[in-house]
């Protein structure tokens, strides 16, 4: 009677590594939110994840590593409004100032970190992308550097914050205005 010898799968194991992964993934997510990636260390990362740091290097062998998984997995969930279904500028403007809305705090961290961190910078790579195509998209028929610079000057994050004391429907109003007054 040979016992047939059954044969080793590590779903287990790597399933209870996925989690982990992830859940290190959420818990820099968060500390980036919160303090910026520039004040987050591998030590708190590892602590509010519910690891030792050893752990985390594991799954993460440099920050740039986990940084990027982050960026991935933050704008994964946070994906940017699509600029082909815009018709106008003022739908453009209020589109996108709903998401600043929703991500204003890691942005506002990333962005200012971008200035300190290299691997800050390239995560922010992805949002620069996307506001050149955004641009692209809403320069459609317009020519010219005013226009080039008003519209880009429209969709940037430092515009919609320095207006985000007043209601967004208005702060769409002032910025279309101007932007049309470019030409």
């Amino acid at each position: 009677m040979s016992r047939e010898k059954r044969k080793y799968e590590m779903k287990q194991r790597a399933a209870e590594m996925a989690e982990t992964h992830v859940r290190i993934t959420e818990a820099a997510i968060e500390l980036h939110g919160t303090v910026g990636p520039a004040r987050t260390t591998l030590s708190a990362v590892a602590k509010r994840a519910g690891v030792e740091r050893r752990t985390l290097y594991r799954h993460f062998p440099s920050e740039a590593e986990l940084f990027e998984a982050c960026s991935t997995h933050y704008f994964a969930a946070h994906p940017f409004p699509d600029p082909a279904g815009w018709r106008d500028l003022e739908q453009a403007l209020d589109e996108l100032y709903a998401y600043y809305e929703q991500t204003a705090p890691m942005l506002a961290n990333v962005l200012r970190d971008a200035e300190l961190l290299e691997f800050a910078r390239d995560a922010v790579a992805p949002l620069h992308a996307y506001l050149d195509e955004a641009a692209d998209v809403l320069l459609d028929g317009r020519r010219g550097r005013l226009p080039t610079a008003a519209i880009r000057h429209a969709l940037a994050f430092s515009t919609w914050r320095s207006l985000n004391s007043v209601k967004r429907s208005d702060a769409v109003k002032l910025v279309t205005a101007l932007v049309e007054r470019a030409g």
